[in-house]
C-alpha cells in the first residue's frame, strides 16, 4: 500500500536549533580560542569632528603584554575604503572611508587606534595610555541645517552635505499621473512633517571577530549577517585572492540589519593578522557597539495628501531628508529609497511624488535597521490615513477601506509600478475587528470622553504590506544596487538515505535549521530528523548572498525546491531502471517511485534505496553519472507582499502622559505557513521592536555630537515586562510568484506596530488639540504635548474628535 506520510509544511515543530542554543552548546564568535590567538582593542574618538594632530603611542607599546599598536598612518596604504554597494544616482557623492582614522574623525566612537596584545584586558589597559591631540572643528548634527546655504561641512573636500538626491515621479514614469496638478485640483490637501528618530539595533550578541591567517587560507569567523558578501569584499578592496579566504558565520546572536555590514573591525583584525602573521580576535562591548555599531531610520518626512471630499485619494507627495551619518555605508543610501516603493501602501493613489535627499552629519552611520526604509513609509501613510479620516469627520478604518485595494483586484499594478500579486485586506481587517470589539471599544471612547476621564482611550490602525524577498535581480540592477538578488540551495543525498542541505541564505536567529528541514522532508520524502541544513561558511556553501529583507523563505527556500526537483528528476532514471520501467511511467510520491496506474501493492522503491544504488552503482542506466546530488540558483521575478491588519487600544493619563496599551490585535497574511511557531516568535519580536520605536527607544546626541545614550541603562530597550500580552492571527493568501505560496513575516510586526501604537496615543487625546507626538511618545512629550494642544485648542472639550462618521466606499461621506 501507498504509505501515508503526513506533512511537515504547516507544523509547529519546535527550532533544531534551540537545544544548543539555550543549553550553551553553542560556539559564538567570542567563545572560539585558537592557538597563539592575540586580542584587539580599539581606541576610539571622543570628539564628533576633529582634526587629529598627533597620536603618541609609545606608552601603549612598553604595557604589559603588547605586542604591536597601530594607528590610521601605519594602515594608510592598505586599508582601503569601506565599501558603499549602492551608489543609488550617478553624481552621489561618497567620502573615503577609512577603517581607521589617518588624519580626521567625523563621528564620536570613530576609530584612531588599535592595540593588539596577548590578552583582551592587557589591550584594554594600554589604550589608556595612546595620547591622542585633536583640533576642534564643527560639528553638523541637524539634517535641515546641514542643507542650507552655508552650512559647516562634514568633508569639506566634497563642498556639501548633500550626498544624492533620488527622486521617482509616476506622470515622468508613465505609471501615474501628476502630483502636482492631482494636489491642485483636490478638494482636501493634508500636509504633515513627521520625524523618525535615530535608532539602534542593539542585537543581543555584540559584534566579534576572529582571524587566523596561518592556514592555506586565512579564516575569518564573525558574527555577520553576509559571510559571502564579506567575502567577495574583502578579496575586492584588499586585494586578497578570493579563493585565498574564508568566512565563517558561526552561531550569531540576532542581527536586525544591524549585521548586514562589512565593518571598520573585521577589515582590521583581518589586515593585523595578516601581517602579524597570528590569529587576532575582536569582541566590542556594549558601549562600543551602541556608539560605532551604525544606526537606523533617522529621517524627516514632509507630506502632501490629497482627496476629495468623499474620501477618494488622489495624489501623494513625499519629501525626505535622511541622514546619513559621517559615511556611507554598504546600502546606507539606498534604505531609504526602499520606503519609495512603499509609501502608497496598500491604497490606490493615482498620483505620487518622491523625493529624497540624503543628508551627511558627525553622527556614526546608519545603515539597514528592521525593515529597512518600509517601516518609515508605512509609518508616515498610516499616520496621514488617521488625519484625513480626522479632517472629514469619519473613523478611520472607513476611510482605509474607501482606498485599498479590493482583493478582487488583484494582482494589482500600484502608482510606483509593482505589481501586487495577491491579497485580501478585507479578510484581515474582519479578523482583526473581531478579535480586538473593535465596536465596542469605539464606544467606550465615546463614554470616557462625554464623562471627562482622567484616562483617555485611544484606537489605533495600521492596514500595511510590504515588499519582501529582496531580490530580483533586474529590479536591484535597474536601482543601481550592487549585486544580484538570486541565492543558491545544493541537496546532497548520502548512502544512508540522509540528506544535507546546503543554503547559501545565512541564519541568525531565523530558524532556517528547522524549516528548511521541514520543506525537504515533503519535497523528498525523508524523515524531518534525517536532514541536516549547513550554512554560514564559504568553504561548505560556496555560494550565497546571505540573509536580509525578509528573503530567507521567498527566496533562499525556493533554492532549496529547485534544488530537490533536480534530486528527483536524477532518480526517477535509476528507480525506472530498478523498477524496469520507462522513465515516463514513474510517479513519485510520499517518498518513493512506483510504476504509475500499477495499483498500491505494486512495487516500489524509496528515494533511500535510489540513494544507496547510485552509491553502489552497479547497476545504473546507460549514460547516468552515480550522483544525485543536485544545486540550483534562485532569482525571483517578483517580490512578495505580506500584508496585515495592526489593532491597538491604549490607556493615556491626561494628567501624567503615561501610556499603556490596553490591548493589541494583529492578522497577518503571510501566504502559505511552513512553521508557525517560528512565525510567531517572529511577529512578536517585530511587534516589539515596533512598539519599542513608539514608546522607548531613540539614539540621543548632545550639542557636541556625543552620543548620550551609549548604554543600555540610557537606550531602552524594552523587556517582556514592558510589552502587552499580543493577540496574533492569520488569514491566508498564498503568493502566486513561488511553488510553495510563502511570503516574508520576519520585519513584519516591526513595519505595522510602530503607527498602530502612535495613532492610539494620538487618537487617545486629539479630542484635548493633540494632532502629532514625535517619538517616543514618552510620558513627558505626550503630557506636554496635551498642555500645549489645550493652550492651542482653547481648551476645546469632548465634542472634538467626537462622533465618526462613515463613507460610503461606493459615494460621498455620510
Amino acid at each position: 500500500m501507498t504509505a501515508t506520510i503526513e506533512p511537515e509544511v504547516g507544523k509547529a515543530r519546535l527550532r533544531k536549533e534551540d537545544a544548543r542554543l539555550i543549553t550553551g552548546r553553542t560556539r559564538w564568535t567570542d567563545n572560539l580560542t585558537l592557538p597563539g590567538l592575540l586580542h584587539m582593542a580599539i581606541l576610539r574618538s571622543p570628539m564628533a569632528h576633529a582634526r587629529i594632530t598627533n597620536i603618541d603611542t609609545a606608552g601603549a607599546k612598553d604595557a604589559p603584554g603588547v605586542i604591536a599598536v597601530y594607528t590610521g598612518a601605519d594602515l594608510a596604504d592598505v586599508q582601503g575604503s569601506l565599501p558603499c554597494a549602492w551608489p543609488i544616482t550617478d553624481d552621489m557623492k561618497s567620502p573615503n572611508a577609512p577603517s581607521l582614522a589617518v588624519d580626521t574623525v567625523n563621528f564620536a566612537g570613530e576609530a584612531v587606534a588599535v592595540v593588539i596584545a596577548r590578552s583582551a584586558y592587557e589591550a584594554a589597559d594600554a589604550l589608556e595610555r595612546i595620547d591622542v591631540d585633536y583640533d576642534d572643528l564643527p560639528v553638523v548634527l541637524d539634517m535641515a541645517a546641514a542643507v542650507a546655504d552655508g552650512a559647516d561641512l562634514v568633508h569639506p573636500d566634497l563642498g556639501t552635505n548633500k550626498s544624492a538626491t533620488w527622486i521617482f515621479d509616476s506622470g515622468e514614469a508613465g505609471t501615474g499621473g501628476d502630483v502636482e496638478q492631482a494636489i491642485a485640483d483636490s478638494e482636501v490637501v493634508i500636509e504633515r512633517t513627521y520625524r523618525q528618530q535615530r535608532l539602534i539595533p542593539a542585537f543581543m550578541e555584540p559584534r566579534s571577530v576572529v582571524c587566523d591567517p596561518t592556514g592555506e587560507q586565512t579564516t575569518l569567523w564573525s558574527a555577520t549577517q553576509i559571510p559571502h558578501i564579506l567575502r567577495f569584499l574583502l578579496a575586492a578592496q584588499l586585494g586578497v585572492p578570493e579563493h585565498k579566504i574564508r568566512v565563517i558565520a558561526p552561531d550569531v546572536g540576532g542581527g536586525f540589519g544591524g549585521k548586514l555590514q562589512v565593518t571598520p573591525e573585521e577589515f582590521l583584525v583581518f589586515l593585523i593578522a595578516r601581517r602579524l602573521g597570528k590569529p587576532v580576535k575582536y569582541t566590542e562591548t556594549r558601549s562600543e557597539s551602541l556608539q560605532s555599531a551604525h544606526h537606523g531610520r533617522d529621517q524627516i518626512q514632509k507630506l502632501t495628501l490629497s482627496a476629495r471630499r468623499d474620501g477618494t485619494v488622489t495624489g501623494l507627495k513625499v519629501e525626505l531628508l535622511a541622514d546619513m551619518g559621517a559615511y556611507l555605508r554598504l546600502v546606507t543610501p539606498g534604505v531609504p529609497i526602499l520606503g519609495a516603493f512603499m509609501f502608497n501602501a496598500i491604497y490606490k493613489f493615482p498620483a505620487y511624488r518622491f523625493v529624497c535627499t540624503n543628508v551627511f552629519t558627525n553622527k556614526v552611520p546608519t545603515d539597514a535597521y528592521r525593515g529597512a526604509g518600509r517601516p518609515e513609509a508605512t509609518y508616515a501613510i498610516e499616520r496621514l490615513m488617521d488625519e484625513l479620516a480626522v479632517e472629514l469627520g469619519v473613523d478611520p478604518m472607513a476611510i482605509r477601506e474607501k482606498n485599498w485595494i479590493k482583493h478582487e483586484e488583484f494582482p494589482f499594478t500600484t502608482v510606483c509600478g509593482l505589481t501586487y500579486d495577491s491579497g485580501n485586506y478585507e479578510a484581515a481587517t474582519d479578523k482583526a475587528k473581531e478579535l480586538f470589539g473593535y465596536d465596542a471599544l469605539r464606544t467606550e471612547q465615546l463614554e470616557r470622553r462625554e464623562r471627562g476621564d482622567s484616562v483617555q482611550l485611544g484606537i489605533g490602525i495600521s492596514t500595511f504590506t510590504e515588499m519582501c524577498g529582496l531580490a530580483p535581480s533586474r529590479v536591484l540592477g535597474s536601482l543601481a544596487y550592487g549585486a544580484g538578488g538570486w541565492e543558491h540551495a545544493a541537496i546532497r543525498m548520502l548512502p544512508t538515505g540522509k540528506v544535507e542541505v546546503v543554503t547559501g541564505s545565512s541564519a541568525h536567529g531565523q530558524g532556517h535549521e528547522t524549516a528548511w528541514s521541514q520543506i525537504v522532508a515533503d519535497q523528498l520524502g525523508v524523515p524531518f530528523e534525517d536532514i541536516e541544513v549547513l550554512h554560514g561558511d564559504t568553504q561548505s556553501s560556496h555560494k550565497g548572498m546571505d540573509t536580509y529583507g525578509s528573503r530567507s523563505l521567498t527566496v533562499g527556500a525556493m533554492a532549496v525546491v529547485k534544488a530537490a526537483d533536480k534530486v528527483k528528476d536524477k532518480a526517477a532514471k535509476v528507480a525506472a531502471h530498478m523498477l524496469e520501467a520507462g522513465e515516463d511511467d514513474v510517479e513519485f510520491s510520499a517518498g518513493s517511485f512506483r510504476v504509475r496506474g500499477a495499483g498500491a501493492d505494486a512495487k516500489a522503491v524509496s528515494i533511500q534505496d535510489v540513494a544507496l544504488a547510485v552509491f553502489a552503482a552497479h547497476d545504473l542506466p546507460d549514460g547516468v553519472e552515480p550522483n544525485l546530488d543536485s544545486e540550483a540558483t534562485y532569482d525571483p521575478e517578483n517580490f512578495s507582499f505580506p500584508h496585515g491588519t495592526h489593532l491597538c487600544a491604549t490607556e493615556v493619563d491626561t494628567e501624567t502622559g503615561r501610556v499603556s496599551i490596553r490591548s493589541y490585535v494583529c492578522v497577518d497574511d503571510i501566504g502559505k505557513v511552513v512553521n508557525p511557531l517560528i512565525v510567531e516568535g517572529q511577529v512578536h519580536g517585530g511587534l516589539v521592536q515596533g512598539i519599542a520605536q513608539a514608546l522607548f527607544e531613540e539614539a540621543v546626541h548632545d550639542e557636541s555630537g556625543t552620543l548620550t545614550t551609549g548604554t543600555l541603562a540610557d537606550y531602552l530597550v524594552p523587556s517582556a515586562a514592558d510589552v502587552p500580552t499580543f493577540v496574533t492571527d492569520r488569514t491566508e493568501t498564498p503568493s502566486t510568484t513561488n511553488v510553495l505560496g510563502v511570503k516574508g513575516v520576519g520585519e513584519a510586526g516591526t513595519i505595522a506596530s510602530t503607527p498602530a501604537v502612535v495613532n492610539a496615543i494620538v487618537d487617545a487625546v486629539r479630542h484635548l488639540g493633540v494632532s502629532d507626538i514625535q517619538m517616543p511618545c514618552t510620558p513627558m512629550r505626550v503630557w506636554q504635548a496635551i498642555q500645549t494642544g489645550q493652550t492651542d485648542a482653547g481648551g476645546l472639550g469632548s465634542e472634538a474628535g467626537g462622533g465618526l462618521g462613515s463613507i460610503d466606499t461606493s459615494g460621498g461621506a455620510q
